[in-house]
């Protein structure tokens, strides 16, 4: 089980546990027959939503959790602990709700966060595109303004929950400005001009669905423009530091899954005469592997702390993101090495966890642009 918690109070312990007993309810009994079937657990999200969990770090007024970040997080890290695809979902959504309820008005939050944060909804985040994943403000897909709102066009790329999410937020050019030139958006996924391409073909994460969405002349209202024409890309990048926290989080319990599997293997193999975790060689990658679980836990949770006490927290995000994604790749790949043979077979779940892992450094911005995002915080001093 994962490691044990240092909660700020007993309602949050209270929901750890509860997260934790639902997990097991819930997802664990599905996760392995979903994955090998690619198959989406859109029920098991409705479950979540019911629970609440889909909508912890919002406030109450529009049906959130009104959780701090550093709980939403520990939530997290149970659900990947259990089902990395579904933890990756929930970030995604709260990810997918960021835009509208930290800049939308107080009359669009109004209107919309309720039906977003219930729990019967799914979101879905468009910003990267085929051409301009780390770099989106190269995107191309257009929002052209006319006498009623606009009009989109154009091609998003790796959308997670794409073709099954009930609404988009999505980013677009309104203008030629390099970084002043884009827009966020909110879209209903049953907006006329909509169209979903066949779900990728990935090496892990089978059970979450990844898009491309062509947008052919879809209109979108005025009123469903978040924040100021011209200000999306500062919000894209805003809801990007909360969502590399989420994505943290997620490795985190990923890794902590696969260090226990590979614990309780070497508990029970024996080589020599004694059980394998009893052989040095063993019993110090574990060690390693444990401190690569904990450290990475330390680091998400700091920068979550400073998020909840309105420090600026977009470097802390970005080492959290790095840190945590990178072990939990060395962790996954170090349980298969634990399992040996057994671990390179389907009948063990380590060498799906390595797979999962690997996307971890990929998205929310590769671990290449969190070093990139860390060295220029460090020379602005």
């Amino acid at each position: 089980m994962p490691a044990e918690r240092q909660l700020p109070s007993s309602e949050a312990r209270e929901l750890i546990e509860l997260t934790a007993t639902m997990c097991d309810r819930e997802l664990a009994p599905r996760v392995t027959e979903y994955e090998a079937a690619s198959r989406f657990p859109r029920e098991e999200f409705a479950v979540l939503g019911k629970a609440g969990l889909l909508s912890l770090p919002y406030p109450e007024s529009f049906g959130g959790g009104e959780q701090p970040y550093e709980v939403y997080l520990q939530v997290l890290e149970e659900i990947s602990y259990r089902w990395a695809a579904v933890a990756v979902g929930v970030s995604v959504h709260a990810l997918s709700c960021y835009p509208l309820a930290t800049f939308g008005t107080p009359e669009q939050q109004e209107e919309h966060l309720p039906r977003l944060l219930s729990g019967d909804l799914l979101g879905a985040y468009c910003l990267s595109e085929a051409h301009a994943g780390s770099d989106p403000a190269a995107m191309r897909v257009t929002a052209t303004a006319t006498d009623d709102g606009y009009l989109l066009n154009g091609t998003k790329a790796w959308v997670t929950h794409g073709g099954a999410a009930d609404f988009y937020t999505v980013f677009a050019r309104t203008s030629s400005d390099t970084r002043g030139g884009i827009s966020c958006f909110l879209v209903d996924a049953g907006t006329p001009n909509i169209r979903f391409h066949p779900p990728e073909k990935k090496m892990g994460l089978t059970a979450s669905p990844t898009t491309q969405i062509s947008f052919d002349d879809v209109a979108v209202p005025a009123s469903r423009l978040i924040g100021k024409v011209g200000q999306g890309l500062s919000i894209a990048l805003s809801a990007l530091d909360s969502g590399r926290l989420g994505i943290a989080a997620t490795a985190v319990g990923l890794g902590q899954r696969a260090l226990d599997d590979a614990v309780a293997y070497a508990k029970e193999r024996e080589a020599f005469g004694k059980a394998i975790i009893d052989h040095q060689g063993l019993g110090f990658l574990l060690a390693d592997m444990a401190a690569a679980v904990e450290s990475a836990r330390a680091t998400t949770l700091a920068a979550a702390r400073r998020r909840d006490a309105g420090l600026q927290y977009g470097r802390a995000a970005s080492v959290a993101k790095l840190v945590a994604t990178d072990a939990a790749m060395k962790v996954t790949e170090d349980a298969v090495q634990v399992l040996g043979g057994a671990g390179y077979t389907k009948d063990f779940p380590v060498e799906r966890y390595m797979r999962e892992a690997k996307v971890m450094q990929i998205f929310e911005g590769t671990n290449q642009i969190q070093r990139l995002v860390i060295s220029r915080h460090l020379a602005r001093g």
